[in-house]
């Protein structure tokens, strides 16, 4: 069965929530894990199981309260700065619509927009010769699109409203908004797992209670790296693919030429790598394209593979009630 717009935007409602929880869940979890070896280790030949289980709930409790006050304060600055973050990445310029040749675009996006029901978002271009584009904001009324200079110069009219269109989508399913929470989220990860070694590795103390001390901060330390390279992005592929092939079959729904978003898709899996985004792996998932140098068609990939899409556009292409407006 078909799902409508409404069906996308209540499912990725479900997700952001499946996702907020599994997050802080997976991080204690997984510290809970890597503590109690720890401690175990730290007892050498004759373990006192007592002892273990007792400092390792303690530390537990401890590292729970604090995960939870980090995950409220994430939540906070996400929801309010996470967009601009992820524009910051990409070194993104807001869109000068007074100039000739920008007021074009911005008129293409406004009037994508009013066919999609949409406020109009604000417009930004990255400096960069690929073809790439992206979408971020916490809702429709603050929502931007990001459109490489390469593809505006690249694509036609009808490509570029297609590739709009899809931006507009993932805007209108609410896509954006659990983007946002991803990238913004887990590029602090990395920066939290580095601090800690640091500290683990700069405490010379002999003293039990800063040796146990240690442990804790080594396990937090550890927990984070592996939170930061492997459960991450395992939990970002789960909610991404599916979303790729909702936005392009709703973009072709608003342009009513899903043909001309089948080509823009084969122009832009030509050249769609964004050497600005190379140290902001993170960002992947919200482009149309995956910007970084790899494997499109491997697991772990962001986006399902692009002729799948391009065959998925080009079957609505012949259906004759999407293309002639029947």
């Amino acid at each position: 069965m078909t799902k409508s717009a409404y069906d996308h935007i209540q499912s990725n409602n479900i997700r952001t929530w499946v996702l907020v929880g599994l997050f802080p869940l997976s991080l204690l979890m997984l510290f809970s894990l890597i503590l109690y070896i720890l401690l175990l280790i730290g007892q050498g030949e004759v373990i006192d199981y007592q002892l273990v289980n007792a400092t390792a709930l303690y530390y537990i409790e401890k590292f729970a309260l604090w995960v939870g006050i980090i995950g409220l304060g994430w939540m906070a600055i996400v929801w309010n700065i996470g967009g601009d973050m992820m524009l910051s990445f990409a070194g993104a310029v807001e869109l000068d619509n007074t100039s000739k040749e920008h007021k074009k675009i911005y008129n293409l996006v406004e009037n994508t927009a009013m066919a999609a029901g949409l406020p109009t978002p604000r417009v930004f271009i990255v400096n960069d010769e690929s073809l790439n584009a992206f979408a971020t904001g916490k809702d429709p009324q603050h929502a931007a699109v990001a459109l490489t200079s390469g593809i505006i110069k690249r694509l036609n009219s009808l490509e570029l409203q297609g590739v709009i269109a899809h931006e507009l989508a993932h805007i209108g399913n609410r896509d954006v908004r659990l983007n946002m929470m991803i990238i913004s989220g887990v590029s602090i990860f990395g920066f939290l797992a580095d601090l800690l070694f640091r500290m683990h590795f700069t405490n010379n103390s002999r003293d039990n209670e800063k040796n146990q001390l240690g442990i804790v901060i080594l396990a937090a330390a550890i927990t984070f790296m592996v939170f930061n390279f492997l459960i991450a992005p395992l939990l970002r592929l789960a909610v991404s693919r599916c979303r790729e092939y909702a936005a392009d079959s709703t973009g072709a729904l608003i342009t009513r030429n899903p043909q001309a978003l089948a080509d823009a898709l084969k122009k832009i899996s030509q050249d769609a790598r964004v050497e600005a985004l190379d140290s902001a792996k993170e960002m992947a998932a919200a482009c149309i394209y995956t910007p970084l140098k790899v494997d499109a068609f491997s697991l772990t990939s962001t986006h399902p593979p692009v002729e799948e899409r391009i065959k998925r556009l080009e079957q609505m292409a012949g259906n004759s009630s999407i293309t002639k407006g029947e």
